[in-house]
Formats: structure tokens, C-alpha cells, sequence
């Protein structure tokens, strides 16, 4: 089994849902770029109190800063325990970083059409408590508006409104896009087509893990 993966994808393609799948499927851990630097902040860790310098000043966190904090969380974790990079590497740059540390076994590329994306994030609402995620079409809490979880009120987040929406995007695909090819080159990367029932895309994704 591939235990060191990267999910790739553009926003809204379901990268979080299918890494919380693989997590309780086979016990993945999901490294999320925001997540860690978040946790290691509270946590007041020495790489966190250096990465919530940056953070709070707006700049962006180095590359190695983040791939320290990424192996420290590994070291911390069972022998043989999966991991499901989210969230980064986001450029070659970083992807060079990352493979001089960690030897990436499979890199995930869940491939889904802009209208798609459009209409899965516009829909999107999100808990400011607990972060669970809804869609008004697919997932709709049982209350509306309320966090089945928690309770909380849920909210639209301002990067999923629909000019924000196709900016991210454009980003993505200028940006993040470049990952594919770097990985095809390698021999690591799979696409799955992420349009469908849920479980129907975790099964392709299985495969490609297995």
C-alpha cells in the first residue's frame, strides 16, 4: 500500500472529503498545511511561535518552515502510519522541498470541470466552530443553517462566493497546475475523476492506493 500521498485537485474537487475517507478506511493521517501551522501555533511549539510570526504579519510561511513542521508531525506518529499531504506541496518549488525529505509514494489528482467547481463551492457553507463542511445540494445540514454537529450557525465563507470562486481557480491552474506534469515525469502521479456519487469516486481512489 502507498502510504505517502499528495492530493491533488483544484478547490471544491473533494480532496478534504476523500483524505477523511482514506483516513478512516485505512487509518491515514491528513497533514493540512493550514491545520498544522494552526495547531502548532496554539500549541506554542518553537517551529509554531516562528511560523505565527509570519502568519501574523501576512507573510507567507517558508517552504521549509512548513516541511519542518510536516516531519515533526511525522516523527510523532505510529511506524508505518500513513500520511495524506493537503494543501501542499502548491508549486515545483515546493514539490523539489518536499521530495528532498520525504519520498512521496503516490501523488492523487482528482480531476473535476470548472462549471463543477463553481457550483460545489458557491454552495458551500462552513462551521466557524468545529469546520464541518456543507453543501446546499449534496450535503445540507438537517437543520438549515445549523451545524448538525455543533449547533453552530454556518456562513459562506468569502472565498467561496463566486468571483473569489473563479479567481481561485485561475490560481490554481496557473499555479498548482505545473504539479501534474512534475509528478507524471516521476512515474507517481493517478487521476481520478472526481464527479459522481461519493463512494463511487473513493472506490477509484482505493484503487489507486491499494
Amino acid at each position: 500500500m502507498k502510504t505517502k500521498i499528495i492530493l491533488l485537485g483544484p478547490p471544491g474537487s473533494g480532496k478534504g472529503t476523500q483524505g477523511e475517507m482514506l483516513g478512516g478506511e485505512f487509518g491515514f493521517v491528513r497533514l493540512s498545511t493550514g491545520d498544522m501551522l494552526r495547531e502548532a501555533a496554539r500549541n506554542g511549539t518553537p517551529l509554531g511561535i516562528k511560523a505565527k510570526g509570519y502568519m501574523d504579519s501576512g507573510a507567507l510561511v517558508p517552504n521549509d518552515l512548513i516541511i519542518n513542521l510536516m516531519m515533526e508531525k511525522i516523527a510523532s506518529l505510529g511506524d508505518g502510519t500513513g500520511v495524506i499531504f493537503d494543501g501542499f506541496p502548491r508549486t515545483v518549488e515546493q514539490a523539489d522541498a518536499l521530495g528532498e525529505r520525504i519520498d512521496v509514494d503516490l501523488a492523487l489528482n482528482l480531476d473535476v470541470d470548472d462549471a463543477e467547481l463553481v457550483n460545489r463551492l458557491t454552495k458551500r457553507r462552513s462551521c466557524p466552530k468545529c469546520n464541518a463542511v456543507y453543501h446546499l445540494d449534496y450535503n445540507p445540514p438537517a437543520e438549515s443553517g445549523i451545524c448538525d454537529k455543533c449547533g453552530s450557525e454556518l456562513y459562506h465563507r468569502d472565498d467561496d462566493k463566486e468571483e473569489t470562486v473563479v479567481n481561485r481557480l485561475n490560481v490554481y491552474r496557473r499555479n498548482t497546475m505545473p504539479l501534474i506534469e512534475y509528478y507524471e515525469k516521476r512515474g507517481k502521479l493517478r487521476t481520478v475523476r472526481g464527479t459522481g456519487d461519493i463512494d463511487g469516486i473513493f472506490e477509484k481512489v482505493k484503487e489507486t492506493v491499494l
